[in-house]
């Protein structure tokens, strides 16, 4: 692995593991999967337009969040059914543009392509992310404990869903070229899980899923090198091969 490829993992394995602890605190886990088989579309636009796929993917991500988020605000459909309807139908659209020679590609990624700008844009976005989520992170508690207390306390419960959508989105985005589209999910859900079997306070939580995404991420990246398989689906088995681990230490 070259330098700018771990640097990328050390930091969107950070990144992916602590918004993932804040969304399965929420019981959201589905939604992260959902969200990155949303990107799919936009990394065939970006292959299709010869532009870097963080583009595509964080473009149709946004799209798809703000839909979620408007639709959400206006109807008493859950976030969890309107992420399932958008996930699906940009599953589809996905499978029709995307060239078939680059789909495998797009869909458990391809770690030899990341370059020194996707790293520095890793470092720059993982940082901003993670101090965005700390920063929102006990409206955000109050608002998943009880959403009127956290109103009646003067917390923006609607604009505070929508930051963090975002944040989800910039995570799965970064994570794609690494990962793929198709695996993305399971790298933001499996540490939170993971983590919720060896810790007992929440910054403990938070901070434990943060360091497995990381230890997942770039572990499996070094496996897959040295075992010459392809990294994606390598990542995400060293990252449930550490849960498995964590069924041992659960505490109840």
């Amino acid at each position: 692995m070259t330098s700018f490829q771990i640097i990328s993992a050390i930091f969107i394995g950070l990144a992916a593991g602590y918004v993932g602890s804040f969304m399965v605190l929420r019981r959201m886990a589905l939604v992260g999967d959902a969200l990155s088989h949303v990107a799919l579309p936009g990394l065939a636009i970006a292959i299709l337009l010869n532009i870097n796929p963080f583009i595509g993917a964080f473009a149709t991500l946004f799209i798809g969040i703000v839909s979620v988020w408007l639709i959400e605000n206006r109807t008493e459909l859950s976030t969890e059914s309107l992420i399932g309807l958008i996930f699906t139908f940009s599953l589809a659209i996905g499978f029709l543009i995307t060239p078939q020679s680059e789909l495998l590609e797009a869909l458990f990624g391809n770690i030899s392509k990341i370059s020194a700008f996707d790293a520095y844009l890793a470092v720059a976005l993982s940082i901003v992310l993670i101090s965005v989520m700390y920063g929102v992170s006990k409206g955000f508690i109050l608002s998943t404990i009880s959403p009127d207390l956290a109103k009646a306390s003067d917390v923006k419960v609607a604009k505070l869903n929508f930051v963090f959508l975002l944040l989800v989105a910039i995570a799965v985005a970064l994570g794609i070229k690494a990962v793929g589209s198709l695996l993305m999910g399971a790298l933001v859900i499996i540490p939170a899980i993971t983590s919720k079997n060896i810790t007992s306070s929440l910054r403990g939580y938070t901070v434990a899923s943060a360091l497995i995404g990381l230890v997942s991420l770039l572990g499996g990246m070094a496996i897959a090198s040295e075992l010459h398989l392809p990294p994606g689906p390598v990542v995400i088995l060293a990252s449930s091969a550490i849960f498995l681990l964590s069924l041992s230490l659960t505490r109840k």
